[in-house]
């Protein structure tokens, strides 16, 4: 007999109710789960092998999360019209779930462990990637996989002044702040969104109250684990030790691991000597060390060099590279490096340095961002590229990964929130090449991607930087706060905190925290550290540039929109798009046009000014109503005994009559006007029996004053002017 279905509800508020269901689905997975809200219906699955791989010494872990066409009626629109690759959507969506359910999962477990979440059926007003970590974990939990806590995910936004949990799509178009939070019962784990320059009180009153929302999903998911009678988790292999190649290790290296950490050196420098000393204790271990010793050892002496360094900057208040905790590192920019990108900037912190180039487009370059729910076309985005000569690594280049997508969207996010609105008609592409690295290379881009969008002449509202913050604690409650840290103190610290924002607030954030008990007290110091670092960079960037360039570049696409009545859009275009071709064709130009209400937007763009001045031309003359009284520039068409055909406005012609050329009086048009000659024309009237213009060349003319008439002499008598004589 088929096991019946367990499931659990809870709402969300507002009568949103959310329902947890398992056996009923995938049942020959280690865990499968159903979640509902509303149409909206997640299928998530999770299985782990019994036993690590030979050799394996690291927790291989794989969340992948991925929409199904169908769930929204919809056919693929690749060549084999199938799911291909996951989209940039659905690999943020697996990075947020996999950062949050890492942590949850023993040091010591080495076993592959792969998760799959399917959107199975979409609801046009359901965010699914928040119900993707609960649908993940409550996979997780009714399984016997071994996690140390169960979590859940939730998203939170600021719409017209309140804070609302999971809010649906139409309400996030108003949104002005809009965070992702995942916490287990007592800890945040993850934190990531964007906002319109909040507060750091802001940020951790919607941490807060999303960790209340988040509560009340665990608790849904420990009755559901319940209910299954889940009361314990599988066995596992644990590594080998041996404690006493471990003392070995701290006797030989630990004096010498702190002597190095305390250099204050360069990154190739430190990790150099890291290495030498790695090498030396290898060899004392003697000839008669086995190569398992020898591996046992290696991770001695890693975790040896993460207890020193940590220990090192609790109790020295002293880091790395021999900084205080809140200083960063020296600073160094420039715009246009680059003589042809329409706008570019180098940006270089410490170690990390960013190249950064800015692309202006018109609507034709716009990027289609297509989900099962919807497609969308965005004028603004970044893309991330971070080479392996960045890090002095030999690596094959296979395209964007998670992490250069992950980091490329954050980017992204936090310069959005200065850009100029819709009405801006260009397409903007940044690009930010990471040319070194050594932490912090996300908030390079933002930095270098703030000062290529002034440089390009991009009308962005203030500068946007960005800081990465670390977090060191320990058992007895010491804990140090860092600014802008070092790869190395990314990798041996606690917390991972990355802030954007402007002088008046916070733009973006994104958090990863490894450890439990990070109070809110600890994090509103941090936030407030991060501030203090985000205001020292702003103040160097301004002195780099203050304020974006009055125009774009020379050789940057020239731009012009038009409004025009709806009812000319037609005249526009053309029959079958002729009209709007030919311009194009005689211009040099790209133009588009959309429907707005009831008007339409015309998108004039140009290399050459010229070509840009003669298309607005033309379209005004098109749209342009002829008004009696005005002058016009028009071109002789043709010449007639009585007259010339002229073209006064786009395909709008009318007649010269020879009476209305000059005011003095032609008997014949022969040498007075050539076609092609251009002659300034005043618009008298409209024939009334053909309709057609009525044009005029002489009204321009001064009018000729009249030769005065010869006065008549009075006639004199002969015989008096004999007399006179």
């Amino acid at each position: 007999m088929l096991s019946q279905p367990i499931s659990k509800s809870f709402d969300l508020g507002g009568g949103r109710i959310v329902t947890i269901e398992t056996g009923k689905l995938a049942r020959q997975a280690d865990g499968a789960v159903t979640v509902r809200q509303g149409n909206c219906v997640l299928l998530a699955t999770v299985v782990a092998n019994k036993e690590p791989k030979e050799g394996q010494d690291f927790f291989p872990l794989s969340v992948d999360y991925q929409e199904k066409f169908a769930s929204a009626g919809r056919i693929p629109g690749s060549f084999f019209k199938r799911e291909a690759r996951l989209n940039d959507y659905e690999v943020l969506t697996s990075r947020l779930i996999d950062r949050a359910l890492r942590p949850l999962f023993p040091e010591d477990y080495l076993c592959d462990v792969q998760v799959l979440i399917s959107l199975v059926s979409s609801d046009a007003e359901v965010m699914p990637d928040a119900l993707a970590c609960l649908a993940a974990s409550a996979a997780l939990a009714v399984s016997d996989i071994p996690i140390k806590e169960i979590i859940s995910e939730v998203r939170i936004a600021t719409i017209d002044g309140e804070m609302v949990i999971n809010p649906t799509r139409s309400q996030l178009t108003r949104a002005t702040s809009e965070f992702i939070i995942a916490a287990t019962e007592k800890n945040l784990m993850m934190v990531e969104g964007e906002a319109k320059e909040c507060s750091e009180e802001d940020l951790v009153k919607a941490l807060e109250l999303a960790h209340d929302a988040i509560r009340l999903q665990i608790k849904a998911q420990q009755e559901l684990r319940d209910a299954k009678g889940i009361t314990a988790k599988r066995d596992y292999k644990k590594p080998v030790g041996n404690e006493e190649i471990n003392q070995k290790v701290i006797a030989f290296a630990k004096e010498k691991v702190y002597a190095i950490s305390k250099m204050g050196s360069a990154k190739n420098e430190r990790s150099e000597a890291y290495s030498k000393l790695k090498d030396e204790l290898i060899a004392s271990l003697g000839e008669e060390a086995t190569d398992v010793e020898k591996k046992l050892a290696k991770k001695y002496y890693e975790d040896l060099k993460w207890e020193v360094v940590r220990d090192m900057i609790l109790e020295d208040r002293v880091r790395l590279d021999g900084r205080k905790l809140d200083q960063v590192r020296p600073l160094a920019m420039e715009i246009e490096p680059l003589p042809t990108p329409h706008g570019s900037a180098l940006f270089t912190r410490g170690e990390t340095q960013s190249l950064t180039t800015v692309t202006l487009g018109t609507k034709l370059d716009e990027l289609l961002v297509e989900s099962a729910a919807n497609s969308n076309y965005s004028k603004f985005f970044l893309h991330y590229n971070f080479p392996p000569f960045s890090t002095g690594e030999v690596k094959m280049m296979r395209g964007a990964g998670r992490r250069e997508i992950g980091h490329g969207m954050l980017a992204q996010r936090s310069l959005k929130q200065m850009m100029p609105g819709s009405e801006y008609p260009y397409t903007v592409r940044v690009v930010s090449d990471i040319l070194e690295s050594n932490g912090s290379s996300s908030m390079a881009t933002v930095c270098a991607g703030s000062l290529a969008l002034m440089d390009a002449g991009v009308p962005v509202q203030k500068h946007v930087s960005g800081v990465a913050m670390g977090l060191i604690t320990r058992g007895d409650g010491k804990y140090a706060i860092l600014t802008d840290i070092l790869g190395d103190e990314d990798h041996l610290g606690d917390m991972d905190f990355k802030v954007t924002g402007t002088r008046e607030g916070i733009c973006g954030v994104q958090m990863d925290i490894k450890v439990d008990g990070l109070s809110m007290d600890v994090m509103r110091e941090a936030l407030n550290q991060a501030k203090a670092g985000r205001l020292h960079i702003l103040d160097a960037m301004y002195a780099c540039v203050a304020e974006p360039r009055p125009e774009v570049k020379p050789h940057a696409p020239r731009m012009e929109k038009l409004i025009i009545d709806k009812e000319f859009i037609g005249a526009v275009i053309g029959p079958g798009g002729k009209v709007i071709q030919e311009i194009q064709r005689e211009t040099g130009t790209t133009i588009t046009i959309e429907e707005v209400g009831n008007y339409g937007e015309v998108s004039i763009f140009s290399q050459e000014k010229t070509g840009l001045e003669k298309a607005v031309n033309w379209v005004k003359g098109i749209v342009a109503v002829p008004e009696v009284g005005a002058v016009y520039e028009a071109t002789v068409k043709g010449i007639k005994e009585f007259g010339a055909f002229v073209e006064f406005l786009p395909k709008k012609e009318g007649l010269l009559h020879i009476s209305e050329i000059s005011w003095k009086r032609l008997e014949t048009m022969e040498g007075v006007l050539n076609v092609g000659d251009v002659v300034k024309v005043k618009l008298i009237g409209l024939d009334p029996r053909t309709g057609k213009f009525k044009l005029s060349r002489k009204a321009l003319m001064p009018k000729p004053e009249s030769a005065p008439r010869p006065q008549p002499q009075p006639k004199q008598d002969e015989n008096n002017e004999e007399e006179r004589l």
